[in-house]
């Protein structure tokens, strides 16, 4: 027979069951919280140190992203160990406290990258908190949520962003410090007002022996002739010629005649700069009113000038096409790529750097049916157009095959040959593949019957055959993954191997099989040249850094570095003409003398 207790216990727990709102929710479970942000973070983390490049990488993250803020919400809307209001009221907290950084964060945040930047510890603030707090009271279980949620945006509002760096992570500052840009701005400013800028200079610019043209050098291949440097650099390192602020922009140099050219922002004008190659001062600027920027690369032009016939060709990153005199940086002629083409402005900007050929400008714009466009270099007038891919970041190359020039160029589409005079193509091999990657870097011809191009994804040498005048068909020798350079160009030695960045490290690879040699050292996203008569290669490091590394097959031997040559995140491409080395980025340029060989 029951006692009077078990009686008493019965009837009381009929009653919490009959009344389950005055009782308190079983816990929701928190382990699932923890796994996804640990998942999270284990796949952000292995991206970032396994050396995969950087677009890549971003797709990469934005994926994981994607994955844990889906997961997360249906794991904590559908657990229905945990109260409803509680589930409800940390959502409200989540798309409300978007909303309002969205609002206030520094206008250098686009939506999407202040998402990408905050969510994950939006995320984990949320996941700690739901562990620390598992067996607090309901109400200050609730309160400390939404407090953890909204503050784990507000760092954020703090904080601006300087787009991204090469290994895909962000680049933050306070966001009421002045910018590089701000700085340069000002000092600008001061010497307009005080009236120290240096007069026009009106002597003409020729071209001799030794100058560096245009982008990557006379032959566009990264490839440095006649130049040889000791290599010692204890006993003799490159000696400092000058050293100046600049606006931002990824332009590289090309340096004639003793004049340094090149392209930066500044505020909302595009200017082509030209500056004693000897002293760093600046001789002319030709402003265009136009202001490219994006949250993940910044402001500024892309494109390199050309020099070429006694005339400065350059592409501004909006689209402007300009013939300068070298001499007084005034418009001979400017056309707009995207109105004769009908493009649309890229997602980083118009970047092709002019090629000067058969008295021809042609450049890449990314119309429809009009991706090439030719013009004349004297008039401005539309010569040809040729149909090409709609997006990529490189540049038209004039190449020799088979003993015909052709113009190669490297897009979305695949491997495009025309010809220079005409634009008619010659060849064509669709190489689609990821083509949502950008292309960005030149390609290079292999003992005159192959080219080797490639991405973010994998290198492949293309062989085109020929019978006869006409061009039949191209295949594909080798395709590897083992060498994705992404936007950092590579060069080609020998004909036999080719050099480039992965992912932060440098790389050797067989031209012939695409077999790996090597991969070694740490170098960021950063550009290099080939010394080729020493096989040398003289890296500048997205750092600033800059490095002297031989260009050998069987082995990785860095023999000197000089740490921050320049200051500043480093993506631009380098230059040497006349036994000097330029180099840059978006806040300053250096001139360095190299020591040469005796």
């Amino acid at each position: 027979m029951a006692s009077h207790d078990d009686v008493t216990a019965a009837a009381a727990a009929v009653t919490d069951y009959a009344n389950p709102q005055d009782q308190p929710a079983a816990r929701a479970r928190v382990w699932p919280a923890a796994a996804l942000v640990l998942a999270f973070w284990a796949v952000f983390i292995g991206l970032r140190i396994g050396g995969v490049p950087m677009f890549r990488q971003f797709l990469g993250q934005v994926g994981a992203l994607l994955i844990l803020l889906l997961s997360f919400t249906i794991w904590w809307a559908v657990d229905a160990r945990g109260r409803r209001g509680e589930r409800l009221i940390a959502i409200l907290a989540l798309v409300g406290g978007a909303i309002l950084a969205i609002l206030l964060a520094s206008k250098t945040f686009q939506g999407p990258q202040l998402l990408m930047s905050a969510l994950p510890w939006v995320f984990t603030a949320w996941a700690l908190w739901a562990i620390l707090a598992r067996r607090a009271d309901p109400k200050l279980r609730r309160r400390g949520l939404v407090v953890a949620i909204l503050l784990a945006w507000c760092p954020f509002l703090l904080l601006r962003t300087e787009g991204l760096r090469g290994d895909g992570g962000a680049e933050f500052r306070w966001r009421w410090s002045p910018t590089a840009e701000d700085r340069y701005l000002a000092q600008l400013h001061n010497l307009t007002a005080s009236g120290t800028r240096p007069a026009t200079q009106m002597a003409p610019v020729v071209a001799s022996q030794g100058d560096w043209p245009a982008f990557r050098g006379p032959d566009r291949d990264g490839v440095v002739r006649g130049v040889r440097i000791a290599t010692d650099w204890a006993a003799n390192p490159p000696k400092l010629c000058w050293k100046e602020p600049v606006g931002p922009g990824w332009s590289s140099m090309s340096v004639v005649g003793g004049r340094v050219f090149t392209q930066e922002q500044r505020d909302q004008s595009e200017a082509v700069v030209c500056r004693d190659a000897d002293t760093g001062r600046e001789l002319w600027a030709h402003t265009d009113a136009g202001r490219f920027w994006d949250s993940l690369s910044g402001a500024g032009p892309r494109a390199t000038p050309t020099f070429a016939d006694g005339r400065l060709y350059t592409l501004g990153a909006t689209g402007l096409l300009n013939c300068l005199d070298p001499a007084s940086g005034a418009r001979i002629w400017s056309r707009d790529i995207a109105a004769d083409s009908g493009a649309k402005m890229p997602i980083w900007g118009f970047a092709s750097s002019p090629l000067v050929t058969h008295g021809l400008v042609i450049v890449f714009a990314g119309g429809e049916g009009k991706g090439l466009l030719a013009y004349n270099a004297r008039t401005g007038q539309p010569a040809w157009t040729a149909p090409a891919g709609k997006h990529c970041y490189s540049s038209a190359q004039l190449a020799v095959l088979g003993g015909e020039e052709q113009v190669l160029f490297w897009d979305d589409r695949g491997l495009l040959a025309v010809d220079p005079a005409t634009g008619k193509p010659r060849w064509e091999l669709a190489i689609s593949g990821a083509s949502a990657m950008p292309r960005s870097v030149q390609p290079h011809v292999i003992a005159g019957t192959r080219v080797a191009v490639a991405s973010d994804v994998e290198t492949t040498v293309v062989e085109p055959h020929r019978q006869g005048d006409q061009w039949t068909s191209a295949d594909r020798p080798w395709t590897s993954s083992a060498f994705r350079p992404s936007f950092n160009d590579f060069v080609l030695h020998d004909g036999a191997f080719l050099y480039g960045l992965d992912g932060g490290n440098l790389v050797c690879i067989d031209a012939n099989d695409g077999h790996r040699r090597w991969r070694k050292g740490r170098y960021g996203a950063g550009q290099l040249l080939l010394l080729a008569d020493q096989s040398l290669l003289l890296v500048l490091c997205e750092s600033g850094d800059l490095a002297l590394v031989a260009a050998k097959p069987d082995a990785h031997h860095e023999l000197a570095r000089i740490p921050d040559a320049i200051t500043g995140k480093t993506w631009n491409h380098p230059a040497i003409a006349q036994g000097r080395l330029y180099i840059r980025n978006g806040q300053e340029m250096a001139c360095f003398a190299l020591p040469l060989a005796r």
